[in-house]
């Protein structure tokens, strides 16, 4: 049976809430205050256009034709010997899953602590408070388990409840963040400067020159939106026939940022209200702004005991929001591999929920390690995330790839036919424009996408990919001691080793995945041609609920 979101507003709310994550909340303000204050958000902002918006249309545009999750979108766009990269697509979400499980749970405790007063009061130590829980094995598995229940209940129906869930989540995370914004002006006001906010919208336009303050702009708007990572491509499986993917795909992005804006505003003018040294506090660390600073700031809010009250728990409840919509998105698009292959859609949620959490417990609970400072961190959450962070930007470019591949397919078959001229001019003609005019202006979509996008996603984007991998790795040489040792936790060689072998045995076990059916979610009416697509002519390729000849025992998985 097929399934789908109820109209525009389900769609755009659960895009938002995959989007918007604890990146938006804690490691903005922190990228604010290290790059410049209001001169960040220039770079930022300019590549929220040249990167992200452009690869979200192309997922909306992609999972809305195929009607399948990662792996049967490249199978059906790019071909079978590409389904690897669906996989690889849908194993790099899952696996930063594994670990950001651990860090909603952490948001969820604070919230606790923040409702009964466990941050505030006489004799409260944030660091004690901090690296007790955080080395209580017990406590951080709790956490995590429920964080991976709530996610397993609001996924377990489908479409229609992960629509319901993210309604709620989004709305009160606005109306969380917006009453933790009027406290934290409130509080920057009191001091007579507002410094916070000027900080937070002052542009230096000589700091604009350096190359730095571009490259963090670049990977503050890749992570934080979510662009490449597959989620808009699961959530467009879907969308009704007649969606519009441009206008949802600005709207999205746009929301996202504007949660960062005001996260970023309440976040910055509450540490600039009460901190002598304010910057020092913003840039030390993701973690310990979110949970060592901003308890000892918000302690100090307007209204004695009740304001602080007020400001500690709505903060933290808006951050376990913001930690669950991502969750949601995250294991959704793992279950929705699962059931295009034939699986349950009960049996994957459970599977992918367990799998989740039992894979996560080593980032909960190995290698806590300690600063110099005497400050608790997971030294084995943090080399997850190390390695896994950036294969997000192959997905990018696996993505793009599709798109080139799919232009120059089309405009060869075009050439053989006698309809495009042959050589590089035929090629910018025909095949640049080939995507965009099949898959993106369809009719349905409010907004026109013009040559632009072409330029950006032939052009700029593998540009923009590989200065990005280049000043990555290029920083970690310089900076890094023992950078290739393979022992070595923050060096280059464990990375290119992980990333190697899940390549590689994706790779050879590709011929497994296309051996398999594929069954397409298509809901009454929303009946798209893809026989001009590689998948096509695939025999293996169906609708759900009809079964390939042989394969009809899989009805009873499906069940």
């Amino acid at each position: 049976m097929s399934d789908q979101f109820s109209g525009r507003v389900g769609l755009i709310f659960a895009a938002i809430g995959a989007a918007v994550g604890t990146g938006n909340i804690w490691r903005f303000p922190r990228m604010v205050g290290a790059n410049g204050g209001g001169t960040f958000l220039i770079p930022w902002l300019f590549f929220l256009f040249a990167w992200s918006i452009p690869l979200v249309i192309a997922e909306f545009a992609l999972g809305k034709r195929s009607r399948t999750g990662t792996i049967g979108t490249f199978r059906i766009f790019a071909g079978k010997r590409f389904a690897w990269m669906g996989l690889w697509t849908a194993w790099i979400s899952t696996a930063i899953g594994f670990y950001y499980a651990v860090v909603a749970g952490w948001t969820i405790k604070y919230f606790q602590l923040g409702i009964t007063n466990g941050l505030t009061g006489p004799g409260v130590d944030t660091q004690q408070v901090w690296n007790e829980f955080l080395t209580s094995a017990t406590d951080v598995i709790f956490y995590q388990f429920v964080v991976i229940a709530i996610t397993l209940f609001a996924i377990w129906k489908g479409a229609k409840a992960i629509e319901k869930v993210n309604v709620i989540l989004m709305i009160s995370l606005f109306v969380l963040l917006f009453m933790s914004l009027g406290l934290s002006l409130w509080m920057d006001w009191s001091d007579g400067s507002l410094d916070g906010f000027l900080f937070m919208f002052t542009v230096d336009w000589e700091m604009l020159g350096e190359p730095s303050i571009w490259i963090n702009g670049l990977s503050q708007s890749a992570w934080s939106c979510s662009a490449g990572m597959g989620m808009a491509m699961t959530y467009a499986v879907y969308m009704r026939k007649d969606e519009d993917t441009t206008l949802n795909a600005f709207t999205m992005g746009l929301a996202n940022n504007s949660i960062s804006i005001i996260a970023g505003l309440a976040v910055l003018s509450a540490i600039f209200a009460v901190e002598s040294d304010p910057l020092a506090t913003v840039t030390g660390g993701s973690s310990a702004i979110t949970f060592l600073a901003l308890p000892e700031v918000f302690a100090q809010a307007p209204g004695g005991n009740l304001g602080a009250w007020i400001m500690m728990s709505g903060f933290f409840l808006a951050l376990s929001f913001a930690a669950l919509t991502s969750m949601i998105s995250t294991v959704e698009l793992c279950v929705r591999n699962f059931v295009d292959h034939g699986y349950s859609r009960d049996r994957s949620v459970l599977l992918t929920s367990l799998a989740i959490f039992i894979f996560g417990i080593p980032s909960a609970v190995m290698w806590i390690s300690f600063a110099d400072d005497g400050t608790a961190f997971p030294q084995f959450l943090e080399v997850q995330d190390h390695i896994w962070g950036y294969g997000l930007m192959f997905s990018g470019l696996f993505i793009a790839f599709t798109i080139w591949k799919y232009g120059y397919v089309k405009w060869r078959s075009e050439v053989e036919a006698g309809q495009a001229p042959p050589g590089f001019r035929g090629y910018l003609g025909v095949g640049v424009s080939a995507f965009r005019d099949d898959f993106i202006n369809t009719g349905d979509n409010d907004i026109w996408i013009g040559r632009w996008w072409d330029i950006l996603i032939y052009l700029a984007f593998p540009i923009l990919f590989t200065i990005l991998i280049v000043s990555y790795f290029g920083d970690m040489i310089m900076n890094t001691p023992n950078v290739w040792d393979p022992s070595n936790p923050h060096g280059i060689t464990i990375i290119l080793l992980f990333w190697g072998v899940v390549a590689t045995g994706f790779m050879f076990f590709n011929y497994k995945l296309v051996e398999r059916p594929l069954f397409r979610n298509i809901p009454e009416g929303a009946e798209v041609d893809i026989s001009g697509l590689p998948g096509g002519d695939d025999d293996l390729v169906c609708e759900a609920g009809s079964y390939p000849e042989g394969w009809e025992h899989l009805a009873k998985n499906s069940a």
